[in-house]
């Protein structure tokens, strides 16, 4: 049996690899996505685990090496969009990604800034990320995109003296800390294993 569901988390990734491992413990298993659509067959509880990525900041041929590499691992790779654009011919300029994921297109990442990976679920921990410094980047690419939109908003704020731009400032600022914070334990966890 099928089930869908209609859902948007937008930016907030934890919140939907939250849903998605409740949803695999009551014994869906992910089989299709879309803008809004999570598509689900049923299978034994807690058959499978999942984690989200972030990978808005990739080139196109670069998410698609991550994929092949995740795939590779036997991993099941789903692409998911971070925002709600309905448009066609869209262009998307983001200066904080890597070079070749600065202008994002309907034919590079645009509406493809999530992965969702999907692991068998073998009892071990499911971690993307495995090393200190790893994990560090991954939170360095998740705070980017903030601290681009906090720059701006501040910068629109003083220049055009509008108080529209310290409301986008204290807005991007709330992710931008919590990114800032997770960075911040990863370091002191990473130096305190040193020793």
């Amino acid at each position: 049996m099928v089930k869908k569901y209609y859902r948007f988390f937008g930016s907030f990734l934890i919140a939907q690899e939250r849903w998605l491992n409740k949803m695999a413990d009551k014994g869906y298993r992910l089989i299709r996505t879309e803008k809004l659509l999570y598509e689900f067959e049923e299978c034994p509880p807690a058959r499978t685990r999942y984690r989200m990525e972030f990978i808005g900041g990739k080139s196109k041929l670069s998410a698609a090496q991550y994929r092949a590499f995740l795939e590779g691992m036997g991993y099941r790779v789903f692409y998911k969009n971070i925002n709600l654009n309905y448009s066609v011919g869209k262009v998307r300029l983001r200066p904080w990604a890597e070079k070749g994921g600065r202008i994002a297109t309907n034919s590079t990442t645009f509406n493809r800034e999530l992965f969702i990976v999907e692991k068998e679920n073998d009892g071990r921990p499911f971690e993307l990320h495995s090393t200190y410094e790893d994990r560090m980047q991954y939170y360095r690419n998740l705070r980017a995109p903030w601290l681009f939109l906090f720059a701006m908003s501040v910068a629109l704020g003083i220049l055009a003296r509008a108080w529209l731009g310290g409301v986008f400032a204290v807005f991007s600022l709330v992710p931008l800390a919590l990114y800032q914070l997770e960075l911040i334990r990863l370091g002191k966890e990473a130096r305190t294993r040193e020793w």
